[in-house]
């Protein structure tokens, strides 16, 4: 049985590897022979995620025609690549991407310390911000008074508080799509509904399709329930979603499910277009590839111009949602200690996702969907979303003026949303940064940890989680840590200064 999941065309190859040669070359640097370059031009695409782990590669003739080289040229590539364990081949099979074992560093970073550990540590592990208070004790306040009609009940509301479901309803068909509360499930964040449909949709070996780079808890979530991950790379530049791509892993690859983050997807900050969107949903109804479309982000736009610009939803294209699956949460655009999510689909699966939840956590707590409850029917979800608007776009500003000031060689695209920065660490390895950046007192999560075997090693994520002098730190001591990496340096050759925000 060959082991790729999806394959990368002779064209579509030689396109990529021209993109490469437009980059500048360092000074000094000398030409390798041609097997060497197109070897190493190869490799770099695996790491960089851009062609993914466990793809097919075009066969040794139709390379060498897309690149007008000889025959021989591509096959001693292609043999030394497979010395370095970037490339797997079977007779009959073909020639698929790899990673060597033992291949990245371990990565680090992305789980956050708890406050009392941090110290002089500045923590960019964690894609969250503080409570947007008052809203949350106001929140909760609300909650309390709401609670002693449901203290006198059992407590258990596998599908979510009837009032709940009805008011995600109402913002479903609000935003444009007619949704009854029968097409609503209550779950205990994103990662609660997302953990549920894998397990009723993917059984374990079940091949799950998901962009390249993608959010990393998903992804370790995924591969521990078993799933087989096929990544989709994103399009040049990481700027946006290939439609040619998904279209293509989908109808070969077909995966049971698709998972897709596009609005303001984590970690590269793109958002889909609607014409992208529409293209999706319509390549997964033809593969009969369920869609899981999450929507954590989506109310996180962050420039001006983006009001009243968002793409409609991805389930406006299915409304029905027999195709999409959205996922929503409460933890991203309000607070990440309030544990709420919530599952979008057609009623028979909502059925399903309930009839399961028996097995797993039987239900959400009472007490934090009344404060969400409370939130939405007030008007307070509104006033705490502009307040995190405005939180994270001047986090995001500061983060961005000091990485430029003390990072000029790092390469990133600014988005307007979301809570993430993706950066180009200059060359450097995202691993040994983050390695580095312990050493002298902040951590950051390293490329690979949101890649699929591998790739990404040249990327680090930075999250707008700070902001000010904070953020200005932030980046000197990154700078500090790109310079133990380039040096070669060693533990406690620099040590973190103490700060006080």
């Amino acid at each position: 049985m060959a082991q790729w999941t999806s394959a990368v065309g002779a064209a579509q190859l030689a396109r990529l590897l021209k993109s490469q040669q437009d980059r500048p070359a360092g000074p000094g640097s000398r030409r390798p022979p041609a097997y060497r370059a197109l070897a190493d031009g190869i490799r770099l695409l695996v790491l960089e995620g851009r062609v993914p782990v466990a793809a097919r590669l075009p066969a040794e003739r139709e390379l060498a025609l897309a690149l007008s080289v000889s025959r021989t040229t591509v096959a001693a590539a292609y043999e030394a690549l497979r010395g370095e364990g970037f490339l797997e081949s079977r007779r009959g099979a073909g020639s698929w991407t790899a990673v060597p074992a033992g291949n990245p560093l371990p990565a680090r970073g992305l789980e956050p310390l708890p406050p009392e550990a941090l110290g002089s540590m500045i923590d960019l592990g964690c894609a969250a911000l503080p409570a947007p208070e008052p809203w949350l004790t106001r929140a909760v306040q609300g909650a309390l008074e709401e609670l002693p009609p449901y203290a006198h009940t059992h407590g258990d509301y596998p599908a979510g508080l009837p009032a709940l479901r009805a008011m995600i309803a109402e913002r479903y068909t609000a935003r444009g799509i007619s949704t009854m509360p029968e097409q609503i499930m209550v779950t205990t964040g994103a990662m609660g509904a997302i953990d549920a449909i894998c397990h009723l949709f993917a059984g374990r070996g079940e091949r799950i399709a998901v962009e390249s780079p993608s959010y990393a808890n998903i992804l370790q979530l995924m591969r521990e329930a078993g799933a087989r991950l096929v990544p989709v790379a994103m399009a040049e530049g990481l700027t946006g979603w290939d439609m040619d791509r998904w279209r293509q892993v989908l109808r070969d690859a077909a995966p049971r499910i698709a998972y897709v983050v596009a609005d303001f997807h984590n970690p590269t900050g793109a958002l889909a277009g609607e014409h992208q969107r529409r293209r999706l949903v319509e390549a997964a109804r033809s593969a009969g590839t369920v869609l899981v479309a999450d929507e954590t982000m989506s109310e996180l736009w962050l420039d001006e111009d983006m009001q009243g610009a968002m793409p409609p939803p991805v389930c406006s294209f299915d409304p029905a949602g027999s195709t999409v699956i959205t996922v929503g949460s409460a933890s991203k655009a309000f607070w990440a200690g309030m544990r709420i999510g919530w599952v979008r689909a057609a009623p028979d699966v909502i059925r399903s996702l309930v009839a399961a939840r028996a097995y797993a956590d039987l239900g959400t707590p009472v007490l934090e969907q009344l404060a969400v409850h409370w939130l939405f029917s007030t008007g307070g979800w509104q006033q705490a979303v502009e307040l995190r608007r405005r939180q994270a776009r001047e986090n995001r500003d500061a983060l961005v003026a000091a990485v430029r000031r003390e990072l000029p060689e790092w390469e990133f695209e600014v988005p307007k949303g979301g809570l993430t920065l993706w950066v180009r660490a200059g060359g450097l390895s995202g691993s040994r940064l983050a390695e580095a950046g312990e050493r002298v007192g902040v951590r950051v999560p390293s490329g690979p940890r949101f890649g699929v075997d591998g790739a990404f090693e040249g990327y680090v994520r930075l999250p707008f989680t700070v902001g000010g002098a904070v953020a200005e730190e932030a980046a000197v001591r990154l700078a500090a840590a790109a310079r133990l990496v380039e040096s070669g340096g060693t533990v406690g050759a620099e040590a973190p200064r103490t700060f006080v925000a």
